[in-house]
């Protein structure tokens, strides 16, 4: 009897490369003969060829890794962060102003940092079950705020010490050898051969296909599933760890800007080399070419095209050469149109065979049937567990308090009010203080309202701080530029915010795209038009009027010459604003909707259980489509007052806000996973995010003298509170884990005490 192998020989589980790469290779020919005839002086040349595979080798590096994580079905949103993070820790050991060691020191502290980062996402997402997007957004901006707490929002430069001969052997990676490339090309090309044969032609790729593909028939195969996960993870940020080493072996040194964009560039690349965002599928050859042809696109966006411009001098005509480029912003909304655009391909071209069927209605021939196509967003998991809910219903006395969802907020908030007035009894409640905490309170109270829907609808928005800008911008350039009254300003500024939400509702409930993906395109997208907008600068100068809906009471009628009320009534007068007042209004309404009627009641039922709303009759797409458009027009509204309260707009305002909304949602009881979230608990996490912030810049008087908290410190603070948050939401409200632990410890002292009693 002979055994007959059940596999093809020589391919397994998939092959190295195939006609899609063919297709991406033949896009980048057309695309570089594009960029020889816009700009002939730069991609005629030999340098731009280069220069592209310099540019590209870091981003394909990081590829590798991302390959592995998305064939997994998970994202990480950390590797950029996780770039800059380990670019400032070896420039922390090597810089001689710092720790002045030597290069294998760094290199030391760098994988193992990079090892358990990539450790850190993987327990959070498997084992702990954060979805793969928070946990890994949370990373980033907690990456962010160490990067500028370390660097101070400086660059680390230490280009002496890296001339040294006993370490020129690292900095040569940056460098060009005798063949006339540059060094880190090679590394690239080595990552990606050893990344493309280990998935392609190995235990480990199958592992790793298997489990993106169907994770619980995988691990009912006997794979490790959460290992497997895990292990792309400690993948992932080493390929970002070895990424860093590039960056600071060519520039001998790094900046606090070092990594920003780049896990959307890596992201889009992986997706555009053919990888499917559902998981299960991916070549590591398309993730580098999808990584090239990014770089290609940014390069022909960035490079500009040569012109000549005739001015007059003396009198006389002369032709000046110039170079026309894109505004500020342009590159940041194309990459971020480019990720969605990347992400449609999976579900509109791959799943439908699109090529295959153009190709068959030249030639005559049949048409390939296409995949199955529905279902293409990701679902995250729906809420299961009520302990939370059943815990309120049996609670007793002060128990029902502490048994609500929204408890944790409101102790917290009370509690970090007094730790304040412990502080700084002379300063904390006074006006001035009051004044500032309700107009920061005000901006991300606002942000969080939309964003209480669309969370209870288990979506998620992370456009909001964008958005914010977006709005903010388009108003400030209407009364600036375009000289419009303050009446179309604010109405063409909230115009744009709410159409950045209907795009958002269109690419995730029209398209079917997942709100994570979804609305970091439009994060990348709004804030880069905001910056396009202005042209990256700041505006300022406008009629006062405009600025009225941002200031206090007091300062309204003292414009129209209405004398302020003396006493008590005059000093709140003199704290309240405008803009505050407006957003208890709007709270209000938001507030009794949500809790009182109909639509409410469909918002968390949609989140619950989506697919059975459904089957009740609820049309759960227009449900999620109002509660994404109501989001941005939410953030429309803290965009125009944010302009008018600063009297100026800066392209940076609403930055990381989307981070402060979401945990201030979470923190008042909402479920990341939907079905729960009520407008008072979002309200009071919004109090105590402010609060946090506020004793983050309280400058606290001691006998010794006064001090104040690291600034740059505080979105890393920030994101450990969402991700505390969120562990919470998960073990505490959704698992009982403090019931289960109290029932088992129960459990343990009955039959102590039965032995005693024998």
């Amino acid at each position: 009897m002979t055994d007959v192998a059940s596999k093809p020989k020589g391919r397994m589980p998939l092959d190295l490369i195939g006609g899609w790469e063919v297709g991406l290779v033949s896009l980048m020919v057309v695309l570089y003969i594009g960029g020889a005839v816009l700009n002939p002086a730069f991609f005629g040349t030999t340098d731009a060829l280069q220069a592209l595979l310099r540019d590209s080798a870091r981003f394909g590096v990081m590829a590798v890794g991302m390959t592995f994580v998305i064939a997994n079905k998970d994202l990480d949103l950390s590797i950029g962060s996780t770039l800059g993070v380990i670019g400032v820790v070896f420039s922390y050991i090597f810089d001689p102003a710092h720790y002045n060691m030597a290069v294998v020191p760094a290199i030391l502290a760098c994988l193992a940092l990079g090892t358990v980062i990539g450790l850190i996402n993987g327990v959070l997402v498997t084992f702990l079950r954060v979805p793969a997007f928070i946990a890994t957004l949370t990373i980033l901006f907690i990456g962010r705020g160490v990067i500028l707490g370390l660097t101070g929002g400086r660059s680390i430069l230490f280009a002496l010490k890296a001339r040294e001969p006993e370490y020129r052997w690292f900095f040569q990676i940056g460098e060009y050898n005798a063949l006339g490339f540059n060094n880190q090309i090679i590394i690239a090309l080595l990552v990606v051969t050893v990344g493309a044969l280990v998935l392609a032609k190995t235990r480990w790729g199958y592992e790793t296909l298997a489990t993106g593909g169907n994770q619980q028939a995988a691990a009912y195969a006997g794979i490790p599933t959460n290992w497997v996960r895990i292990r792309a993870y400690v993948t992932s940020s080493l390929c970002a760890t070895l990424a860093g080493l590039m960056t600071v072996a060519q520039d001998k040194g790094i900046t606090s800007a070092a990594g920003l964009l780049t896990e959307l560039i890596v992201i889009a690349s992986v997706i555009i080399g053919g990888a499917s965002i559902l998981g299960g599928r991916g070549r590591v050859i398309g993730s580098y070419l999808g990584a090239m042809l990014t770089a290609l696109l940014h390069k022909v966006l960035r490079e500009g095209v040569p012109i000549v411009r005739t001015v007059e001098i003396n009198g006389q005509p002369v032709e000046v050469r110039a170079t026309s480029t894109l505004p500020a912003g342009a590159i940041p909304a194309f990459i971020g149109a480019l990720l969605i655009v990347a992400v449609l391909i999976e579900p509109y071209v791959i799943r439908r065979k699109l090529p295959q069927r153009l190709w068959a209605r030249l030639t005559g021939g049949v048409p390939p049937r296409s995949l199955e196509i529905d279902s293409v967003a990701i679902e995250g998991a729906q809420t299961r567990g009520t302990v939370a809910t059943d815990r309120a219903l049996s609670a007793r006395g002060i128990g029902r308090f502490f048994a609500r969802r929204d408890a944790l907020a409101i102790t917290l908030w009370i509690v970090l009010w007094f730790i304040g007035l412990a502080l700084r009894p002379d300063y904390w409640a006074g006006l001035p203080n009051t004044f500032a905490i309700l107009l920061n309170y005000t901006e991300l109270a606002l942000l969080t309202l939309g964003l209480t829907y669309v969370i209870a609808c288990a979506d998620i928005d992370l456009s909001v701080g964008s958005v914010l800008a977006l709005s903010g911008g388009v108003a400030a350039y209407c009364l600036k530029v375009l000289g419009l009254d303050p009446a179309a300003a604010v109405a063409l500024g909230l115009l744009a915010g709410t159409a950045a939400g209907a795009v958002n509702a269109l690419v995730t409930v029209g398209l079917g795209l997942p709100a994570f993906i979804a609305t970091l395109g439009m994060f990348y997208i709004a804030r880069g038009l905001a910056a396009w907008l202005v042209a990256g600068q700041q505006l300022t100068g406008w009629t006062e009027q405009f600025n009225l809906i941002g200031r206090k009471v007091g300062d309204i009628l003292n414009y129209f010459s209405i004398p302020v009320a003396p006493g008590l009534a005059g000093r709140i007068l003199n704290v309240v604003s405008v803009q505050t007042l407006w957003m208890l209004f709007v709270a209000t309404i938001v507030g009794v909707v949500l809790a009182f009627t109909v639509f409410g009641q469909k918002v968390y039922a949609t989140g619950g259980n989506r697919r059975a709303a459904a089957y009740a009759g609820i049309d759960t797409n227009r449900v999620r489509i109002t509660a994404l458009i109501l989001s941005g027009f939410c953030a429309a509204m803290a965009g125009v007052i944010n302009v008018a309260y600063f009297r100026s707009f800066n392209p940076v305002a609403g930055q990381f806000r989307e981070l402060d909304a979401i945990a201030s949602v979470i923190i008042g009881g909402g479920s990341i996973f939907g079905g729960f979230g009520t407008i008072l608990g979002a309200l009071a996490g919004a109090a105590v995010i402010t609060l946090v912030r506020a004793l983050l810049q309280l400058n606290i008087i001691t006998e010794a003298g006064s001090f104040s908290l690291p600034q740059h410190w505080v979105n890393a603070f920030i994101g450990s509170i969402l991700i505390g948050a969120v562990l919470i939401d998960i073990w505490v409200r959704q698992e009982g884990i403090i019931g289960r632990i109290r029932d088992a410890l129960l459990k343990r002292r009955k039959p102590d005490r039965r032995s005693r009693d024998a």
